[in-house]
């Protein structure tokens, strides 16, 4: 045992001093001395970088991530006693799911859980409105994503951190979801109240931004965190993590024979080999996976990973309901998520900047020009509105008036498309928000005051509740409101939009458009 010690010292000795000679049986006890400081203080340097970097390193993680993400299993769930669930949750079963990215993205895997609610008979957690990029999924075509318990790790955390500086804002907040809980197409819950309830967390408590790490309050989030990102997997009657993502599944629901085949788009060789993948795509019918009779569908919690989906290469990257139209129940649903209207703040903020700021029929052009792939295409982007304006200055006498909504600062715009277009007052006049005009400021407050996320639940809440929701939970900063109204503008531009292919936010206007929102 000796002996293996000494040699386990040589190799460490030598692997922080790769040149030096394996050591003799008697040698020179002096240079061995001098080799021995050298080598100690190698190693205290490199030890003392090691625990530098580390520092560095866990000061940047946020504390309530770090800690989850280092959950050993020893919490016992007391939230998951039954006779708290069904005196707490009134013996409803809850959909609870992981959005990310930016708005547009949230607002489509929002419409998509409205469907999986409505089909598995569940009510809806409803989220907030995530920073811009706080959580990434990654690349499902590449089948490269965050697992589902990590990505709801993600969420957990920054909903919580939203709440801690008083940024908490509901996606009812901002989207008109009125229509689906008057009509019962869904039930739904603000996730404020279903953790008050869940976590035992008094909402004035909750919302107000004071948790300290040693209070019972912060102890209780941490184990709802444990318990709804489903690290340890499923919870007796309490939580069911669906755990299946884009590489193994595209859910479907009555799609005739399909269920449990193989999908037609799946990982080819060379990416296999690459990054030695054994992930193989299945159909699955949802409602025969996790509905009616299955082990999942008396369990309290559901929670998805992302509900992230798109069309790629003849197939959807994880939701294909196309064929469900054939159910009437879900045809309805799938029609009334179709288009979601923004509240009325942001639609009266847009049409009034139309209508008393351009005071002109306009052309809109939104130009994303710096986030991931559109940055390389910023000339395609510049071409199809050089080509719309050619053809407008053709017909139009006086100057084309263009609501321009890009990520590109103004002070970038020179030796650009739009810094000449900005150029060339006697053909064009250009208009744009900015974070700061008075339309937008005030659409904030009044976005922060109206609350209309606080409105919805399928589980009544008291007096006491409803006062200390309107008096603590209200955000003390809205963001993304720029962005909200300038696609409300958008929806009004007479003259045309023109917008960037493959941007969520260009979907986004088409579909406001469609439904002729500006004039509704």
């Amino acid at each position: 045992m000796i002996a293996s010690k000494q040699s386990k010292e040589q190799n460490m000795n030598s692997f922080f001093n790769p040149s030096r000679p394996s050591p003799r049986p008697w040698p020179n006890r002096k240079k061995q001395t001098n080799k021995s400081a050298i080598c100690l203080c190698s190693f205290s340097l490199l030890a003392v970088l090691f625990v530098f970097v580390f520092f560095i390193t866990y000061s940047e993680i946020p504390k309530s991530l770090f800690s989850i993400s280092a959950f050993s299993g020893s919490v016992q769930f007391p939230q998951c006693r039954s006779e708290i669930l069904s005196r707490t949750l009134l013996g409803q079963r809850f959909l609870w799911y992981a959005p990310h990215s930016g708005f547009s993205n949230q607002l489509s895997e929002f419409k998509n859980a409205v469907l999986m609610a409505g089909i598995l008979n569940r009510t809806l957690i409803v989220p907030p409105v995530l920073d811009h990029h706080a959580v990434a999924l990654g690349s499902c075509p590449k089948f490269r994503v965050l697992s589902p318990s990590e990505i709801r790790v993600s969420v957990w955390n920054h909903s919580i951190e939203l709440l801690r500086t008083g940024r908490y804002v509901s996606i009812a907040d901002i989207v008109d979801i009125s229509s689906l809980v008057s009509s019962s197409a869904v039930r739904v819950i603000d996730l404020r109240f279903f953790a008050s309830l869940l976590c035992g967390v008094d909402l004035e408590t909750l919302c107000s931004g004071e948790l300290s790490e040693q209070s019972q309050a912060y102890e209780s989030l941490k184990q709802c965190g444990y318990l709804l990102s489903g690290v340890r997997g499923n919870v007796d009657k309490c939580l069911y993590a669906v755990d299946e993502d884009c590489r193994t599944t595209v859910w479907t629901y009555r799609n005739g024979d399909s269920d449990g085949k193989l999908d037609s788009f799946q990982p080819d060789e060379k990416l296999k080999k690459k990054k030695k993948i054994s992930y193989v795509r299945r159909r699955r019918d949802v409602y025969k996976s996790l509905g009616g009779g299955t082990e999942a569908e008396s369990v309290a919690i559901m929670a998805f990973g992302s509900l992230f989906t798109a069309p790629y290469k003849g197939s959807e990257l994880y939701i294909d309901f196309h064929k469900s139209s054939s159910v009437p129940e879900i045809k309805s649903l799938i029609k009334k998520v179709d288009f979601l209207p923004f509240v009325r703040e942001i639609m009266s903020a847009g049409k009034k900047f139309a209508s008393e700021t351009i005071k002109a029929p306009f052309v809109c052009a939104q130009l994303r020009l710096l986030d991931g792939q559109f940055k390389n295409h910023r000339e395609s982007t510049f071409m199809g509105l050089s080509q719309k304006l050619e053809s407008l200055t053709i017909k139009n006498p006086g100057p084309v008036h263009v609501f321009v909504m890009t990520d590109l600062p103004e002070s970038n715009w020179t030796g650009t498309y739009l810094g000449d277009l900005s150029n060339n007052s006697t053909n064009f006049k250009l208009h744009f928000l900015r974070e700061q005009d008075e339309v937008v400021l005030r659409t904030q407050r009044e976005l922060a005051s109206a609350g209309h996320g606080q409105k919805f639940g399928s589980i009544p809440m008291s007096l006491d509740s409803i006062k200390k929701m309107q008096n603590h939970c209200s955000p003390r900063e809205v963001s993304n409101v720029q962005l909200y109204i300038e696609e409300a503008v958008c929806s009004c531009a007479s003259l045309g939009f023109v917008g960037t292919a493959g941007s969520t936010i260009a979907d986004s206007v088409e579909m406001m458009r469609k439904f002729n929102a500006c004039s509704s």
